[in-house]
């Protein structure tokens, strides 16, 4: 545990890490408080590329937390990141929400939703699109039989709610999978990308930073994947059962972010 204490930037999930839709968990504003105190800093870090950062901000504010944009790291901006590094010269047609395809406007990427310009179009990017309709899923599979570079912001096959789950960027990858026989390229958590940007960003060290959530095959694997420790929270997408059964094991197992912040206060 010693090596846990050591840690500075924690790296936060948010839906079943430290919330539940508009539920705060138990010992969250505790735990902000206690990183606080040590001089460190929360991060929270979302697959999730169907809200805005204000977006956040409000939701956050609402429950009680007071955030900045700075307070963020989001697998869209990981994709600008990425498609800024990789294809720079690419137009890419947007499956997303009118807030994701703003946001990708405004950092600068060349990005369509028009299918008119399907001569011009060399990629796709998919994204957790919570206003897909059959249109959209028709221009995708038009340009992915024609061969178009595949991206997607993450591949989470479902986004938890109070009442269970939904269809998340994942699980429209598979059906596009199903209808054309092509998958992507997965940018967000497991990737490193977030949180390697996290820590050039706020000049942490790999020792003193950790990924903390509650998804074993996207948390978890994202932090053992960026050489920091991985802390899994059994609050939210994994019981005791699924870890067993997983080959990703994380560094440290708590049941909620409470018993997190016990072991860091002992």
């Amino acid at each position: 545990m010693e090596k846990l204490k050591s840690v500075r930037l924690f790296c936060l999930d948010m839906d079943g890490t430290i919330y539940l839709d508009n539920d705060l968990f138990d010992g969250t504003m505790d735990f902000l408080s206690y990183v606080k105190k040590v001089g460190g800093k929360a991060l929270f870090l979302t697959n999730n590329s169907s809200k805005g950062i204000d977006t956040y901000i409000d939701k956050m504010a609402r429950i009680g937390i007071e955030t900045t944009a700075e307070d963020f790291v989001t697998s869209t901006d990981a994709t600008v990141l990425y498609i800024k590094e990789k294809h720079p010269e690419v137009l890419f047609y947007a499956m997303g929400t009118e807030s994701f395809v703003r946001q990708l406007l405004d950092a600068g990427l060349s990005v369509t939703t028009d299918i008119s310009r399907f001569d011009e179009i060399g990629g796709v990017l998919i994204s957790n699109d919570t206003e897909i309709n059959f249109k959209k899923m028709d221009d995708v599979s038009r340009l992915l039989t024609r061969g178009a570079i595949y991206l997607a912001t993450n591949p989470d096959p479902a986004c938890p709610t109070a009442y269970g789950y939904v269809p998340d960027c994942g699980s429209f990858a598979i059906g596009f999978f199903n209808a054309t026989g092509k998958m992507p390229h997965y940018i967000g958590k497991p990737e490193p990308t977030m949180i390697e940007m996290a820590m050039k960003k706020y000049g942490y060290t790999a020792s003193e930073t950790a990924m903390v959530g509650d998804m074993l095959k996207t948390d978890i694997l994202a932090g053992n994947n960026a050489g920091v420790s991985s802390i899994l929270v059994l609050s939210g997408g994994t019981d005791r059962a699924k870890l067993e059964a997983s080959e990703i094991k994380p560094t440290y197992v708590f049941e909620n972010i409470r018993a997190l912040l016990s072991a860091l206060e002992k």
